[in-house]
């Protein structure tokens, strides 16, 4: 059979088939062929112009050609235009608008491939869907995919890891990127935006690229283990994450695309009612300042007598949750034991008393796991864990897996380290358990399906600025334009004590890792921190100082009045690494923040998102007129104006800071 199928084949190949699909308003266009060999490629143009040149497309697997030899069975192409609602979101209402072109291949040795593309008007994607009759097991070798860019531009990425994403922005020619992560954004000579991300990771690794030549780069997944060169173990008949390219012609079309979440299924649950965004404190950051322990002893954070105090000062600020880290039974030092027990509480936390103390007062308790990389073990009591969860009337549970990279020598953005983040919001969902994961997989729109994975971290946070040099003026402008396009990400803003100077002296001693608080600060004005709770999105949104800080401090009512479950969103003006300006609708409320990178800045801001016949009080938050992130970062001027959406307001910015408003409609 194989021998009279093979001419065939060769003969659809040597024909080249061609065929092209185009976005909806049609300025974006994919071609698609095969070359001689039937190995299949891709181009793409924007507006007529070279965007991506003939690119190769195809896996790499042991014994199998999955890749090459490929001849055209058939073409089809699909349109959809329709509207879906999610429980939360930066959009409670998306679009989905867009043309497919599927393209179905087979080769001599019986692999048949669809390759299916999707083009939007905000960009394209595709996957690769595979039938390999005859085999029960497939060994991935890798993916030949390619992306090679038609010209040179400013990039914006972190380097290339299998382990962490906490790891500090370039900015970089597009031609002198050794290599990055995902989402890698670019800004082109010519005026085009474009960023390179994957949607839908489930059974699979994560891909970074990897530099080629001139601005080319390729698809390298990571290996399952680093023992051996093998990427992962796949059924016969699979299919991969989507490859995307989000384009736009400005780089807040970035912001404001939904490319993503649209490459996802539906929501997989038929009751969302119990997921509600929300608002958090908690005892974190007085343990990252090295004031308390996470173990038990003298200085110890989490006991009953702090965790009755942060619920109380939750209920008196409308703040819906409080985070214990550390209140478990097994801590050692700033790590767990081996033996770490998720369900017993420490000797001085009184779990029983805090859950219902909290239950009184309408408060959440977020639990914290921390694994230390221990997955296997958690894996084993998860199941055990969750129902224990459940049973204390816990609905928030946060995941940390700090350490290298996962138990047993996996990597943790490996096949593995996907199925097990998987398993962990599968379980939490079946026991109406919302999910923030820290040192997680990367955010590829999974939120849509399963929208109890609410948040996760998957970069450099708050608390590298607690013991590190910190995170730069520039760091937050960039993070709208690269990471936070994957998804929300628990940054945990809020430091109103930018330089420590209220805890200077205390606990001097405590810490053993890193630099000691009092070498480090946070590098922005208080404003910023302000306006990073709009910015920074995350449906779970953390006011993360010590309550020291926001006691009687008149700026804490912009996190009071802020409510993290916006029904709208839009970016409004922004450059990467510069300045970004974003509103967000909750209700009739709106809440507007702006930041800008080490260089002062005023913005002309049109107030055209108001609704229309509206007057609202605005309430603005400012830098103060000698502010300045290093000489003066807590200089602030709360004041207020009533407007209407045919007003504009200057916004300005001191160095290395920013603006917070709400508007408020008038009674």
């Amino acid at each position: 059979m194989k021998r009279l199928l093979l001419p065939f084949i060769l003969l659809l190949a040597a024909c080249r088939p061609d065929a092209s699909v185009c976005s909806p308003d049609g300025h974006v266009s994919l071609r698609f062929s095969l070359s001689e060999e039937g190995r299949p490629v891709y181009a793409v143009d924007v507006d007529g112009a070279p965007f991506i040149g003939e690119s190769a497309l195809g896996l790499d697997a042991d014994g199998l050609n999955l890749s090459s030899g490929f001849g055209l069975k058939k073409i089809q192409k699909s349109s959809a235009d329709e509207e879906w609602t999610q429980p939360w979101g930066e959009n409670k209402t998306v679009r989905d608008c867009h043309n497919e072109m599927s393209a179905l291949l087979k080769n001599a040795e019986g692999v048949e491939l669809t390759l299916r593309f999707r083009m939007f008007d905000d960009g394209f994607a595709w996957r690769y869907e595979y039938e390999v009759p005859a085999c029960d097991t497939i060994l991935l070798d890798g993916e030949k995919t390619e992306f090679r860019f038609a010209e040179d531009a400013d990039s914006w990425s972190i380097p290339g890891n299998f382990d962490t994403y906490e790891l500090k922005y370039r900015k970089l020619r597009l031609s002198d990127v050794p290599d990055a992560n995902t989402p890698m954004t670019m800004r082109f000579d010519g005026g085009l935006y474009a960023s390179v991300h994957e949607a839908a990771i489930y059974d699979y690794p994560e891909m970074i690229l990897r530099h080629t030549d001139g601005c080319s780069f390729v698809s390298e997944l990571a290996p399952l283990d680093r023992r051996s060169g093998l990427k992962a173990i796949l059924p016969g008949s699979f299919k991969t994450p989507w490859r995307t390219v989000q384009i736009a012609r400005e780089a807040v079309g970035l912001i404001n695309s939904s490319l993503i979440l649209n490459l996802n299924e539906p929501c997989a649950l038929e009751d969302v009612s119990w997921i509600k965004p929300a608002k958090y404190i908690g005892v974190w950051w007085s343990l990252h300042l090295g004031l308390e322990s996470w173990g038990v002893g003298p200085h110890h954070g989490a006991t009953t007598e702090a965790a009755i105090r942060y619920i109380d000062f939750a209920a008196a600020n409308n703040i819906q949750g409080v985070l214990f880290e550390g209140w478990n039974d097994g801590w050692i030092g700033d790590g767990a034991a081996r033996d770490f027990d998720f369900t017993s509480p420490a000797a001085d936390f009184d779990i029983e008393k805090v859950t219902a103390y909290s239950r009184s007062k309408g408060i959440e308790f977020i639990v914290h796991n921390e694994t230390g990389g221990n997955v296997a073990r958690y894996e084993a009591e998860l199941e055990r864990d969750l129902d224990w969860d459940a049973a204390h009337g816990i609905h928030y549970l946060k995941t940390g897996y700090a350490g290298g990279g996962l138990y047993g020598g996996k990597h943790r953005h490996s096949q593995f380290g996907v199925q097990h983040f998987q398993k962990v919001v599968e379980e939490a969902a079946k026991r109406h358990i919302c999910v923030d994961a820290h040192e997680a997989i990367k955010p590829t729109g999974i939120r849509r399906t399963w929208p109890n994975f609410m948040t996760r971290e998957c970069a450099r946070g708050m608390e590298w600025n607690g013991w590190s040099e910190g995170n730069e003026p520039f760091h937050h402008e960039i993070l709208p334009f690269t990471r936070l396009l994957g998804g929300p990400m628990d940054y945990t803003p809020g430091i109103f004590d930018i330089d420590y100077s209220n805890v200077a002296g205390r606990n001097p001693n405590l810490r053993s890792w890193g630099r000691h608080a009092s070498e480090c600060r946070t590098n922005t004005t208080l404003c910023k921190q302000i306006a990073n709770w709009v910015i920074l999105y995350s449906p779970l949104q953390m006011a993360c100082d010590l309550l020291g800080n926001y006691e009687g401090h008149p700026a804490f009512q912009f996190f009071r009045d802020f409510d993290a479950d916006c029904d709208e969103s839009r970016a409004l003006q922004g450059e990467p690494g510069e300045f970004v300006a974003i509103v967000r609708r909750a209700a009739d409320r709106y809440f507007y923040g702006a930041t800008t990178n080490e260089c002062a800045r005023t913005l002309v801001q049109p107030l055209d998102f108001l609704r229309p016949g509206v007057e609202y009080v605005a309430r603005i938050y400012a830098d103060g007129p000698d502010a300045d992130w290093i000489s003066n970062p807590e200089s602030y001027v709360i004041t207020e104006e009533t407007v209407t959406c045919s007003d504009t307001l200057e916004v300005v910015m001191a160095a290395g800071g920013g603006q917070a408003i709400s508007f408020i409609p008038k009674n």
